[in-house]
């Protein structure tokens, strides 16, 4: 009977004892799987933080005088957005961004234009960049979110990435409008060029008929004009030829020109009458018309170009290996 009795309480405590035991292995194992879930997420954070470019930049407002430490995504931001339309092909941003990006770690490394600062915002000097805030106040209201979101994903989707020859970052120069030809850069600022500057073709900028443009002067303004770099110019209207071009380059571009007794460059002459390229006709009449093609020096990236491309379906690795010969695209290390 003690024997019974004894085997029933052991039965009885089994019983009450298996429930804890599996509830306790049950909360074991859901605890570890919030545990791995809890690491995943963690490495994950890690991942993105790791491909996050943290690189100081150190940009210098014109306007001011003033140097922002800023970080180059961050960075990267203001300058894509003011210096290429949102509306834009998303690749033709993502391709800007790295021009962009390129074109900044060059002038850290290598251009040392300026005593205490990387970069400035001058667009004649180095890249445009504006701000956030100043960005989306310029921007329709039903625009300013969607526009802005565009801008951020085409830099970082492609963060870190920059475009190289023979391992080292490029010197890359872009404009708005090449009018059909890209210009090599000796053409423009002298000196040697670039292996990896040279002149391409680019098709459909015809259609961005805001890029033509027309400059009319009276002979008094053409000559007030010269007559601030060339005091000594004397022009002769009755004379056939007085204003001539010269010559012209490989992209049609105006290499040399008369303006009566002297001889300037396409590029000199672009600067004196505020041309907006130096692919430009004259007609010589009761005024003086200059007939301009394209905007911007023409050399490296054309932007509309590239939007040109992204519409018939080209990526951005298509787009910048187009404008840039030889090139490759790198994934840099953006912890630094």
């Amino acid at each position: 009977m003690k024997r019974v009795i004894l085997f029933s309480i052991l039965f009885i405590l089994m019983c009450f004892s298996i429930p804890v035991i599996f509830t306790k292995n049950v909360t074991t194992i859901k605890d570890t799987i919030m545990q791995q879930e809890t690491f995943e997420e963690e490495k994950k954070d890690i991942k993105d933080e790791v491909t996050k470019d943290n690189t100081i930049v150190r940009l210098l407002h014109s306007s001011t005088g003033e140097i922002e430490e800023i970080y180059l995504d961050e960075y990267l931001y203001g300058v894509v957005s003011a210096e290429m339309p949102a509306n834009f092909e998303i690749e033709a941003l993502k391709a800007q961004a790295i021009v962009a990006r390129t074109y900044t770690k060059y002038n850290m490394k290598e251009a040392n234009k300026h005593d205490n600062a990387d970069i400035c915002d001058d667009a004649s000097c180095c890249q445009a960049w504006i701000s956030k805030d100043e960005r989306l106040s310029k921007w329709e209201d039903e625009n300013k979110e969607s526009n802005w979101d565009k801008i951020v994903n085409a830099v970082d989707s492609t963060s870190g990435i920059i475009i190289t020859y023979e391992g080292k970052p490029i010197n890359a120069f872009f404009h708005a409008n090449s009018g059909g030809i890209t210009e090599t850069a000796s053409n423009v600022w002298g000196g040697e060029d670039y292996p990896y500057l040279q002149n391409v073709e680019t098709s459909m900028e015809n259609e961005y008929t805001q890029y033509s443009s027309q400059v009319i002067l009276t002979k008094g303004e053409l000559i007030d004009a010269l007559r601030k770099y060339h005091n000594d110019v004397n022009i002769n209207f009755e004379e056939e030829n007085t204003i001539s071009i010269l010559e012209r380059n490989n992209s049609g571009r105006v290499m040399r020109i008369r303006f009566g007794n002297i001889e300037i460059s396409g590029v000199e002459t672009r600067k004196i009458f505020n041309l907006k390229s130096t692919n430009f006709d004259i007609v010589v009449g009761e005024n003086i018309i200059f007939n301009v093609i394209g905007y911007g020096h023409g050399v490296g990236l054309s932007q509309t170009g590239a939007n040109s491309m992204a519409k018939l379906g080209n990526d951005f690795e298509e787009i910048i290996k187009h404008y840039y010969s030889g090139v490759a695209l790198e994934k840099i290390n953006v912890i630094e």
